[in-house]
C-alpha cells in the first residue's frame, strides 16, 4: 500500500474511534501509532525511539509554559469572582433597553474572555452570573440559553486564546501577531451577537423586556470598578507585541494580576485558591495529553508523506482556491460535531496548513495568509462548540438553566449561527479586517 492509502485508513480509523467515545488524545495516539507501525513494517523499536522523541521535545517546548500559565489567569478570573464586576458594569450600561441584559452578558463574556482564554470556561462562568439575572428579568428560556452559549465562544475569540497558542506553535507564528488579529474579528463577532438580540427582541419585545435605569453614579462606580481587568489585558497583548515580554512573561504577569485582583476585591479565598490550581493542572494535563497524541499522529502522517501528497494534488487539480477554502471551512464544522476546539486544531492544522500556504489567494503574502487563515480556522472551530447537536456550549449552559429545553437552546442559538456564517464570509473576502491592525502596528 502507498504511504498515502495508509495515512487516509489510519485517519478513518481515528474518527471511527470517536464516533465511539474513544477520547481524543487516546484515538490520535493508537492512529498514529498504528500508520508508524505499518510505515515501518512492524518494527516496535523504531516506534519507542520515535515516541521518546516525541514526548521530550514536546514537554521540554518552553513556548508551550505560556499554556499552564494562561489557564491559570483564567482559573482565577472564574473563581475570583471577576464575572461578576463584568456583568455589573455591562449592566449598568445598556440594561435598562430592551434585550439590553442579554446584551450585557455579551459584553462580559468577551471582557471576561480577554482574561480567560477558554470558550467552555467562558460559558460556564458567565451562565452562573447571567443566567438568574436574566430570567428573573423575564427573559425567555430561549433568548437567555442561547445568547450565553453562543457569548461563551468569545472566551475563545478574543486574546489570549489557548487555540491560537497551539496554532502558533504548529505553524511557528507570532503568538502576538494572531492575538493583535483576533482583536477586530472578536469585536465583529460580539457586535454581530448584539444586533441578532436587538433583532429577536424587536420581533418578539417580551423575550428580553427593558430593565430599569440605573443611576449615573452607581454607573459610573461599575465602570471602575473593571478598570484593573481592562488593564490586565492590555498588559498582556501590548506587552506580547510591544516586545516588552514574550508570551510567557506577559502570561505570568496576566496570571499574578489576576489573582492580585481577586484576593483585592474580595472573590478569591482558599478554596478559589486550591480550585484555581486543581483546575489549572487538570486542564494542563488534559491539553500536554492531547499534543503528545497529536503529535504521534502528525508524526505519522508526515512519514506515509500524506499532507505533502495531498497539498500538490491540490495545487495540480485546477480548483480555485476559495473552493478549497470554504471546503475545508466546511470540514471544520463537521468535525465540531466529534470533537473539542483544541482538538480540531491539532488534527487538523498539520494536514490543511500546507495545502492553504501553497494557494493564491487575494495576492497575500505567506506570513499574512497564515495569520488569517489562522484567524478564520479559529472562527470556524468556534462554531462547532454551538452546532447542534453536540456542541459543548450547549450543554453546559442546559447544564445550568435546567427549566429550560435543550431544544429551545439549540433552535435559539441559531439566529447567533447564521451571524457566525455571515462574519466568516466576510472575513474571507475581506482579509484586512484580520490583517489591518497587524500591518498598522508592525
Amino acid at each position: 500500500m502507498s504511504g498515502i492509502t495508509i495515512g487516509l485508513i489510519g485517519l478513518s480509523g481515528l474518527l471511527l474511534m470517536l464516533v465511539i467515545r474513544i477520547h481524543i488524545a487516546v484515538a490520535m495516539f493508537i492512529a498514529g501509532a498504528g500508520i508508524y507501525l505499518v510505515m515501518n513494517h512492524g518494527e516496535t523499536n523504531a516506534l519507542l525511539y520515535t515516541l521518546n522523541n516525541l514526548v521530550y521535545a514536546r514537554v521540554s517546548n518552553y513556548d508551550l509554559a505560556v499554556i499552564p500559565l494562561f489557564v491559570l489567569m483564567g482559573q482565577f478570573a472564574t473563581h475570583g469572582g471577576l464575572s461578576k464586576s463584568l456583568f455589573k458594569a455591562a449592566g449598568t450600561l445598556i440594561g435598562h433597553l430592551r434585550g439590553g441584559l442579554a446584551m450585557a452578558a455579551v459584553a462580559a463574556c468577551a471582557a471576561f474572555g480577554a482574561i480567560c482564554g477558554s470558550s467552555l470556561a467562558t460559558a460556564a462562568t458567565m451562565g452562573q452570573v447571567a443566567l438568574p439575572e436574566l430570567r428573573s428579568h423575564g427573559y425567555s428560556g430561549k433568548l437567555a440559553t442561547a445568547t450565553l452559549a453562543a457569548a461563551g465562544t468569545l472566551g475563545i475569540m478574543i486574546p489570549p486564546s489557548v487555540p491560537l497558542v497551539i496554532y502558533a506553535v504548529l505553524t511557528q507564528e507570532s503568538i502576538g501577531k494572531l492575538f493583535v488579529a483576533a482583536v477586530v474579528p472578536g469585536i465583529i463577532a460580539a457586535l454581530g451577537y448584539i444586533l441578532v438580540i436587538a433583532l429577536i427582541v424587536r420581533r418578539d419585545p417580551a423575550a428580553g423586556p427593558a430593565g430599569v435605569k440605573v443611576p449615573f453614579a452607581d454607573m459610573i462606580k461599575a465602570q471602575i470598578g473593571i478598570i484593573p481587568v481592562l488593564m490586565v489585558f492590555l498588559v498582556v497583548i501590548v506587552g506580547i507585541y510591544g516586545g516588552w515580554t514574550n508570551p510567557t512573561e506577559a502570561a505570568s504577569i496576566g496570571a499574578a494580576a489576576c489573582g492580585i485582583i481577586a484576593v483585592i476585591s474580595g472573590g478569591m479565598r482558599i478554596k478559589g485558591l486550591v480550585q484555581s490550581i486543581y483546575g489549572t493542572a487538570h486542564a494542563t494535563g488534559m491539553i500536554f495529553m492531547v499534543l503528545i497524541g497529536a503529535d504521534m499522529l502528525n508524526s505519522s502522517l508526515a512519514l506515509s508523506q500524506m499532507p505533502t501528497e495531498l497539498a500538490l494534488w491540490v495545487q495540480g487539480s485546477g480548483l480555485p482556491p476559495l473552493v478549497v477554502l470554504f471546503s475545508i471551512l466546511i470540514i471544520y464544522i463537521v468535525l465540531g460535531c466529534v470533537m473539542d476546539s483544541l482538538a480540531m486544531i491539532l488534527l487538523t492544522i498539520p494536514i490543511f496548513y500546507p495545502v492553504v500556504m501553497g494557494l493564491e489567494f487575494f495576492g497575500m503574502s505567506v506570513p499574512d495568509k497564515s495569520i488569517w487563515f489562522g484567524i478564520l480556522a479559529l472562527m470556524v472551530v468556534e462554531i462547532g462548540l454551538v452546532h447542534p447537536p453536540v456542541g459543548m456550549n450547549l450543554y453546559v449552559i442546559n447544564k445550568i438553566a435546567k427549566d429550560v429545553p435543550m431544544i429551545d437552546t439549540a433552535w435559539g442559538v441559531m439566529p447567533f449561527l447564521a451571524s457566525d456564517f455571515i462574519r466568516i464570509i466576510v472575513l474571507v473576502f475581506f482579509p484586512f479586517l484580520c490583517l489591518g491592525l497587524v500591518n498598522y502596528l508592525g
